[in-house]
């Protein structure tokens, strides 16, 4: 277990930490701190494997502090939407370590959605609704909004910057540029958007009427829905009889036993689908934008070679900034990543300005 590991660990110590502090129920406040606990206990252990000080390495990395304060602002559902990600990297890297030391797995290495679920079923109060609250917080999507941001805004710059190097190469920097940036810019924002706007609307569409005909079997035949929840539970590893009492609270309230076979029978995240087409449409076209001005911006004001290296240097910049914030979900190393995204922008950008050299000497 490397120094980064072990930090994976605290990071994940440090954000359990802070949902719990954040959270109102007190019942999923208690599985968080019991979850920051369980990481601080593995880094503990594996410091003290290396002969490591962790009281000098129980600090929050960038990255850990970074999400917190997206908490802060946009709410903690995305702190948690991205930490679900990175329990599946510390219970990869936990368990290759143990086998290449030589030892047996213990079974607590697997995922912290199975701890979880061990940790409510010791609690006695634990009724079915607080486990179908918690289980739908825990399968938050929020990181995916943040994600979805740095993503359309790399669309955005990567491929007006290579529109943008490609006419430069044949114009030598002329005032076609900032047409043909304009135009990829509007072009490639609105097709964002309208594609955005189609699939959330299609997708809403489609999941409401399979959510409706969900809901008139469940006030057709609640009996037989209660089972199947209770099936569901038992499939996870909760005992029988505890699975039907669950089931049997759940069923008191029709609309939480309907959230529940949606999302476990259908696959659905009913959250999801309160988002307006619209909006998301109008969001796509803006982070594209975003991302498109950047590589166009020094033509606006300089022509020639000196708005081409200037170019040049805001997207560089700029990649470097979304390969920086990919880091928030991948916990790669943030050097590593941004200069790689650099380095794929600058080698599509190099490309299309190649051939726009070409053509422009073809055509001259």
């Amino acid at each position: 277990m490397n120094n980064k590991a072990i930090q994976t660990e605290i990071d994940a110590h440090y954000l359990y930490e802070q949902l719990a502090s954040h959270e109102e129920d007190p019942t999923i406040a208690y599985v968080y701190r019991q979850m920051s606990a369980i990481e601080k206990s593995h880094a503990e252990a594996f410091a003290k494997k290396q002969n490591l000080d962790l009281g000098q390495l129980l600090k929050p990395s960038w990255r850990a502090r970074t999400l917190n304060l997206i908490g802060k602002v946009f709410g903690y559902d995305y702190v948690l939407g991205s930490l679900m990600n990175t329990e599946k990297s510390i219970s990869n890297a936990v368990i290759t370590n143990i086998k290449k030391s030589g030892e047996e797995l213990r079974g607590t290495e697997t995922t912290h959605v199975n701890i979880l679920r061990s940790i409510l079923e010791k609690q006695s109060k634990v009724t079915g609704m607080q486990l179908s609250k918690f289980e739908s917080r825990h399968r938050s999507v929020g990181g995916n909004a943040i994600r979805a941001a740095v993503l359309g805004g790399n669309d955005g710059l990567v491929s007006n910057f290579s529109l943008v190097m490609g006419v430069a190469g044949a114009t030598a920097g002329g005032s076609e540029v900032l047409l043909a940036g304009i135009a990829g810019l509007l072009a490639g924002a609105l097709s964002m958007a309208l594609g955005e706007w189609i699939s959330v609307k299609s997708s809403q569409e489609l999941y409401e009427n399979q959510m409706t005909i969900e809901m008139e079997e469940v006030k057709a035949n609640p009996e037989g829905e209660m089972k199947e929840i209770a099936l569901i539970y038992i499939a996870k590893g909760i005992p029988e009889a505890q699975a039907y009492q669950m089931a049997s609270d759940i069923m008191k309230d029709t609309g939480a036993a309907h959230e529940i076979l949606v999302r476990e029978e259908l696959g659905i995240n009913a959250e999801e689908l309160k988002g307006s087409a619209l909006q998301a449409a109008v969001y796509s076209f803006i982070l594209f934008s975003i991302g498109a001005i950047i590589p166009l911006a020094p033509f606006l004001f300089a022509t020639g070679l000196k708005s081409i290296i200037l170019s040049v240097i805001f997207s560089a910049l700029g990649l470097f900034l979304i390969g920086s914030a990919i880091t928030l979900f991948t916990g790669k190393n943030l050097w590593f990543s941004g200069f790689r995204q650099v380095l794929f922008g600058l080698i599509a950008a190099a490309i299309t300005f190649g051939i726009g050299k070409l053509i422009g000497v073809s055509v001259s």
